[in-house]
C-alpha cells in the first residue's frame, strides 16, 4: 500500500520531487537551472497528490533555488531544464550575474558567522583555561623524566570558505581523529559528505580539514 502521508518540511518535499522528477531535480551534486515557470508545471503535475501542497512546493522551490549547489549550476551557456529534463532557454547573462552575486553574498554571511563563532569559542576556552589554572594545586613531587616517542602530528588545516566545493576530497575531524570523505552537498548551515564506507552525513564546515 502506497504511503500517502503528507510531507512535513521543505527537505522532505525536495527529496520527493527529486524522486518524482529525477531528470530535473537532484538532492546531491550540482543542480541544473530550472525552467522559468517551473512552479506552475509542478503544481499542475502534483495537483492530485495528497502528500504535498502548493504552499509547500513554493517554499521548497525557493529553498532549492537559493542553495549554493543550485547557484553554482547557474553558468553562462547552460540551458534550463523542464520537469522531464528537456532543455529550454539558455540562461541569460543577467540571471548568471544575479546567481553569482547571491552566491557571494551568502558565502560572505557564512564566513562572518563562522568568524564570530570561532571568536566566541576562543573566548570561552580562554576563560575556562584561566579557571583551571587558578584551581590547580601546586605539586612538590618530582616527576621522572622519560623519553616519550610522540607520534608525528597530522598536518591538516581548516578549509577556507572558497575551498568548500562539491566533489572535493577532505578530512572530517571526528574528535579522536580525521576520516577521509568527499563533499557531496553544500548548505547554508552544514555540509554533507560521503565517507569512504559510503555513509553520507552532515557536518559543520569548521570540522573539515585539508
Amino acid at each position: 500500500m502506497e504511503n500517502s502521508e503528507k510531507l512535513t518540511n521543505s527537505k522532505e518535499v525536495i527529496a520527493y520531487i527529486a524522486e518524482r522528477f529525477p531528470k530535473c531535480f537532484t538532492i546531491e551534486g550540482e543542480a541544473k537551472p530550472l525552467k522559468i515557470g517551473i512552479f506552475q508545471d509542478l503544481a499542475e503535475r502534483l495537483s492530485e497528490d495528497p502528500k504535498v501542497s502548493k504552499t509547500q512546493l513554493r517554499t521548497a522551490l525557493r529553498q532549492y533555488t537559493s542553495s549554493w549547489r543550485y547557484l553554482h549550476g547557474v553558468k553562462a551557456g547552460v540551458s534550463r531544464v523542464d520537469l522531464d529534463g528537456n532543455e529550454c532557454d539558455v540562461l541569460e547573462q543577467e540571471h548568471v550575474d544575479h546567481a553569482l552575486k547571491a552566491l557571494e553574498e551568502s558565502k560572505a554571511k557564512v564566513r562572518t558567522r563562522r568568524k564570530e563563532q570561532a571568536m566566541a569559542k576562543a573566548a570561552k576556552e580562554g576563560e575556562a583555561k584561566k579557571t583551571r589554572t587558578k584551581s590547580a594545586k601546586p605539586k612538590n613531587i618530582k616527576q621522572k623524566t622519560a623519553k616519550v616517542n610522540k607520534k608525528p602530528v597530522e598536518t591538516t588545516r581548516v578549509l577556507n570558505a572558497d575551498e568548500v566545493i562539491v566533489g572535493k576530497d577532505v578530512q572530517v575531524n571526528m574528535g579522536s581523529g580525521n576520516m577521509p570523505a568527499t563533499i557531496v552537498e553544500i548548505n547554508k548551515d552544514d555540509v554533507r559528505v560521503r565517507l569512504t564506507n559510503g555513509l553520507v552525513m552532515a557536518v559543520k564546515a569548521e570540522h573539515l580539514r585539508s
